[in-house]
C-alpha cells in the first residue's frame, strides 16, 4: 500500500506503508507519517497498490482517518472500495481532503478516449498508462488497457474509452504516456481526448501521431504530450482545426440564461446525483446541460439551498417548459425539488417552474 499527499505547494514522494505499522487492532492499522513542512495545506490523497506483481487478489478499504498531530485537525472519510478490480484494473483511489475552514475539491469521473491503429490487437502484450496533469495536480499513472468501453474498430483505425476517477484536475495542460512490453511490438497512437463524464465540453485534445516500437533496446517508452487544443463547444465550423482555442464571432449569437435551483427544506431533500436540465422555448430547445458547478459553492443540491448556474445556448425564444432530472447516482439519491427560476438576460425575462415534489 502506497500513499501520495498533495499540498498547496506540491506533492509528496510516495509513502510506502511497508514496515511502517505503528499500531494494529482488529481490521485497523495506524501509521505515523512525516510529511515535508513545505508541502503546504493538504488538499488531496491518492492511495493504492504500488505493484500488481504479487498475487494479491483484493484489498478492501473501508475507512480513512488522518490527524495533524500538531494542530489536532482531523479528516475522516468512508471509502468502502476494493482494489484492484482485475489484473490490469485501476489500483488507485483519490479523494479530496477537507480541513476546517477550507472547502474541498470534488471527485470527478473523466472519460479518456484513445484513438489508435493497432493497440487492441496487441493489448495482451502491452502495459500502457497515462498520467494527466492539471492546475490541481495529477492523476498518477492509470492503466489504459482495462475495462475498455465504446470500442470501435475499422480497417486502419480504432478507438476506445477509459474511465478515470480522480479529484478534479482544474485546467488540464499535459499527459505523460508510459508504454512497456515483455516482447517486441509496435503501437500507433493518433490522439487522446479527455473530458469530464457529465459534461460535453471542454474536450482536451492531445495530438500524438506517433508509432512506438517497444523491443529489447527500448523495453519502456515515456512520452510527454502537451494539450494541443481545447474544444469548448462553441459549434464553429472550424472545430476540427488547431484553431479551436480562438473564440469565434459565433459565440455572439448565443443567449445566456441564469438558472436558480431551489432544493426543498425537509429531511432527505438533498441529493448527490448528477442533475441535468433541458430548456424548451417557442423557437427551439436547448441541448442537455449538466448542472454540476454552481456559482456559490462546490456541493450543489443540499437541503434548503439555492444553487445558481449560468449557461449559454442558441436562441430559444420565450421559454414554456423545462425537463430536469438526475441519474440516481449515489446512496439515497432522491431529491425534493421546490422550483427552478430561469432568467433570460437578453430579454430580462424571468420564468418560474414550480415542482414541489
Amino acid at each position: 500500500l502506497v500513499m501520495f499527499f498533495y499540498g498547496s505547494n506540491g506533492k509528496s514522494n510516495p509513502v510506502s506503508m511497508e514496515n511502517k505499522v505503528e499500531h494494529q487492532a482488529k481490521n485497523q492499522i495506524t501509521y505515523d507519517i512525516h510529511l515535508p513542512s513545505d508541502l503546504g495545506i493538504l488538499y488531496k490523497v491518492r492511495l493504492g497498490l504500488q505493484s500488481l506483481e504479487n498475487s494479491i487478489s483484493q484489498l478492501s478499504l473501508c475507512h480513512f482517518k488522518m490527524q495533524n498531530t500538531s494542530t489536532l485537525d482531523t479528516f475522516s472519510l468512508a471509502i468502502n472500495k476494493t482494489l484492484p478490480l482485475s489484473l490490469n484494473g485501476d489500483r488507485w483511489i483519490e479523494f479530496p481532503v477537507e480541513w476546517p475552514l477550507k472547502e474541498a475539491l470534488s471527485v470527478v469521473t473523466y472519460h479518456l478516449t484513445v484513438f489508435s491503429r493497432n493497440i487492441l490487437s496487441e493489448r495482451n502484450l502491452l502495459h500502457m498508462t497515462a498520467c494527466i496533469y492539471g492546475t490541481h495536480g495529477d492523476t498518477g499513472d492509470r492503466s489504459l488497457l482495462w475495462s475498455l468501453q465504446n470500442v470501435q474498430q475499422g480497417e486502419d483505425h480504432e478507438s476506445f474509452l477509459v474511465t478515470v476517477d480522480a479529484v478534479e484536475l482544474g485546467e488540464v495542460d499535459k499527459a505523460v504516456l508510459l508504454i512497456s512490453s515483455k516482447t517486441d511490438c509496435k503501437v500507433d497512437i493518433k490522439k487522446l481526448h479527455l473530458k469530464e463524464a457529465v459534461k460535453e465540453h471542454p474536450i482536451y485534445v492531445f495530438e500524438v501521431n506517433e508509432a512506438f516500437s517497444v523491443n529489447a533496446n527500448k523495453p519502456q517508452i515515456e512520452r510527454e504530450i502537451p494539450v494541443s487544443f481545447i474544444m469548448r463547444g462553441d459549434k464553429q465550423k472550424n472545430d476540427t482545426d488547431n484553431n479551436l482555442h480562438k473564440e469565434g464571432s459565433q459565440t455572439r449569437n448565443l443567449t445566456e440564461y441564469t438558472i436558480k435551483v431551489y432544493t426543498g427544506d425537509q429531511r432527505g431533500a438533498g441529493t448527490d446525483a448528477n442533475v441535468h436540465i433541458i430548456l424548451f422555448g417557442n423557437e427551439d430547445k436547448s441541448e442537455v446541460f449538466q448542472l454540476s458547478q454552481p456559482l456559490e459553492h462546490q456541493d450543489p443540491f443540499e437541503r434548503g439551498k439555492v444553487d445558481t448556474f449560468k449557461i449559454k445556448t442558441k436562441k430559444l425564444g420565450s421559454l414554456h417548459s423545462i425537463e430536469i432530472g438526475h441519474d440516481g447516482k449515489g446512496f439515497a439519491s432522491g431529491w425534493f425539488l421546490e422550483k427552478v427560476e430561469i432568467t433570460d438576460t437578453s430579454r430580462n425575462s424571468v420564468y418560474c417552474f414550480n415542482c414541489n415534489r
